[in-house]
């Protein structure tokens, strides 16, 4: 099915999608339900029994999260050698009997029970997360995976805000809460197992791997994996300092709201629910964003949106509130609180857009036979990063650090990370300019770029209209594209970054230089011979009067030899733009609405042996009238 043809939602209909997503939406939401119930009948009881609730509340937390570092070396390889949807349904199974135990806890109100059923749950999640992850690109095509990351994120997020609220809600029942949470959490239990039922064959990824038993020395070999690709390593990292992000603000939430906005329990739940349905809404526009690709461009404008609308929340509020608590109806008579609320939104927006693509890219870059290890690496980095999280909120507070000021601390950092990451792999921020060309400047209309094969070698070819032709095509096309440019544009200032970072291959005509000439033609052999993608101007320059210029028999050099396809692509709407020759004086050109609608359009492919004339006329045809 063509990109087209479907959106992210269109998978909710597919067997081979459906059924895994409600199985991973209940889970998440039956966590939640149990975790919640349990911290507030804590509070509850023991409150009352001038027992240590703190305490066991952060114990609580503790022995959910100490699972991830136990565990998750061993389930990432479980997820590996196992055929998924069986372990699954597996695990699903495991979480009845789990909470079925939960069940009597409730029932005798044994705290230690519960506690150790806490752990239990801890323990299944640890298991289920690599198989989550693992099973998307074997049910998914590549242009759906960011629909399909972008979808369980929203969704994951949506459950466990709704899942908070639905277990605080039934304990409130002080009579019979506890009987209420057990019959919800047994139900739900089930109506995992039941859609699992559902889920398609996942085939093993290495079904002859021993497991390794020890969890230090296989989290150790996971990591020492991981590192070796640095696009994915850091991907890692970027998503755990996500996770950091988002349980300082998830932890301070509550406090912050009662010292520093003045509001009661239902601000807190409104605001946590704010930047709940912000990260759903983020996740959910990553496709519409992206083209149905896995587009880290968008990884730098999330991390510009968690660094801004930090900082904005941060000077929204910064004295502590001494009077008597507000309700939902009389806090939103203050000047400040739908300005905080908003903010809190797009934080969770910012965050949407920062983790969905990093997700999709480790899924797309790791090695297939590794994947969920690789996803089981990230799951114990994430749980580190969020008792980091938990450290320095305590070390800042006890020593005189505000909430807010706390905040700025976390703005700071984000900012620092950032330019860490993207000085390490300047393909994000090269990525990020050209997602922000083609969305501002241009409204880009794509046509035919489903023949473009999804793997393996192919030759584009296509005319030369503007300066920015080559960030236009590497925008709009799904894979990664290495192009063929003339020397001179591929050295001009800043650009030169961009092309740089793409890989981009210089060429000079044989008279202007004949080291370049023949070190582009081997650099183009190997790229081909690895698979990759090649876009060749065959007019050698840029058009001065609009019209194609005759195309060069370089690319016929280029084709010698071998049996790749070439793609004949056009671009239109481009010609009088900024970029383009129309005017050689810049000041005189007259300047170009934002968003202005230019065509890219590519046809069937030719044969490798296709003629030069040929190839230029399929080109033609595909060209719309400027």
């Amino acid at each position: 099915m063509s990109v087209k043809q479907h959106s992210q939602f269109y998978l909710l209909s597919k067997r081979r999608f459906g059924f895994f997503y409600i199985t991973q939406l209940l889970g998440a939401f039956n966590d939640n339900v149990f975790k919640n119930a349990l911290i507030i009948m804590i509070t509850f009881q023991l409150s009352k029994q001038d027992s240590d609730v703190n305490t066991l509340v952060n114990l609580s937390a503790g022995l959910f999260i100490l699972p991830f570092f136990l565990f998750s070396g061993t389930a990432g390889q479980l997820a590996d050698k196992f055929e998924k949807s069986a372990l699954m349904r597996k695990i699903k199974l495991a979480e009845i009997c789990i909470m079925l135990t939960a069940a009597i806890g409730f029932y005798i109100q044994e705290i230690n029970l519960l506690l150790a059923v806490l752990f239990m749950m801890g323990t299944q999640s640890a298991v289920f997360g690599p198989v989550k992850y693992g099973i998307l690109p074997q049910h998914l095509h590549k242009d759906e995976l960011v629909g399909g990351n972008a979808l369980v994120s929203a969704g994951t997020f949506l459950a466990i805000l709704l899942g908070i609220i639905t277990g605080g809600s039934l304990i409130a029942d002080h009579e019979n809460g506890r009987y209420w949470v057990s019959i919800a959490i047994i139900f739900v239990a089930a109506m995992g197992y039941l859609s699992s039922r559902g889920i398609p064959i996942a085939k093993a990824a290495d079904s002859k791997l021993k497991i390794n038993w020890n969890p230090l020395t296989e989290t150790w070999r996971s990591f020492a994996h991981v590192k070796k690709n640095r696009v994915v390593f850091l991907s890692v990292l970027g998503i755990s300092w996500f996770w950091f992000l988002g349980a300082t603000y998830l932890t301070q939430l509550p406090n912050y709201t009662q010292t520093i906005l003045g509001g009661d329990e239902t601000v807190v739940t409104f605001i946590l629910a704010a930047f709940s349905v912000g990260i759903g809404v983020g996740s959910l526009l990553c496709e519409r964003l992206s083209g149905h690709k896995v587009e880290i461009g968008l990884v730098p404008l999330g991390s510009i949106g968690l660094s801004v609308f930090g900082l904005s929340v941060y000077f929204l509020a910064q004295q502590e509130y001494s009077g008597e608590l507000m309700g939902l109806s009389v806090f939103f008579e203050q000047a400040y609180a739908w300005p905080v609320v908003i903010n809190f939104l797009l934080i969770g927006l910012s965050g949407g857009l920062y983790i969905v693509p990093l997700y999709a890219l480790i899924l797309e870059r790791s090695d297939p036979e590794r994947r969920s290890r690789t996803i089981a690496a990230n799951n114990i980095l994430n749980a580190l990063f969020m008792v980091l999280s938990a450290l320095l909120a305590i070390a800042l507070l006890t020593n005189g650090v505000s909430i807010p000021e706390l905040f700025l601390v976390l703005v700071l950092l984000n900012v620092l990370v950032a330019i860490y990451i993207y000085t390490l792999v300047p393909e994000f921020l090269m990525r990020f300019l050209v997602w922000l060309l083609i969305h501002t400047i241009y409204r880009v209309k794509k046509d035919g770029l489903e023949n473009i094969p999804d793997e393996g070698p192919a030759i584009l070819v296509c005319n030369h209209v503007s300066f920015v032709d080559a960030l236009i095509i590497a925008g709009s096309v799904r894979r990664p594209v290495r192009f063929v440019m003339y020397y001179k544009i591929f050295n001009v200032p800043i650009l030169r970054f961009i092309f740089k970072t793409a890989k981009a291959i210089p060429i000079a005509g044989a008279r202007e230089d004949k080291l370049v000439l023949e070190s582009a033609y081997q650099e183009i052999s190997t790229a081909l011979s690895q698979g990759d993608l090649v876009c060749v101007f065959p007019e050698g320059k840029i058009t001065a009067d609009g019209e194609m210029n005759s195309f060069k028999p370089g690319v016929l050099k280029m084709l010698e030899g071998t049996s790749v396809p070439v793609i004949p692509m056009a671009l239109s709407g481009l010609w009088g733009s900024l970029f383009s020759r129309k005017d050689k004086n810049l000041l005189s050109r007259r300047p170009r609405k934002f968003l202005a609608k230019i065509f890219i359009d590519a046809s069937a492919p030719l044969p490798a042996d296709t003629r030069l004339i040929d190839m230029k006329t399929t080109v033609d045809n595909l060209k719309r009238m400027n």
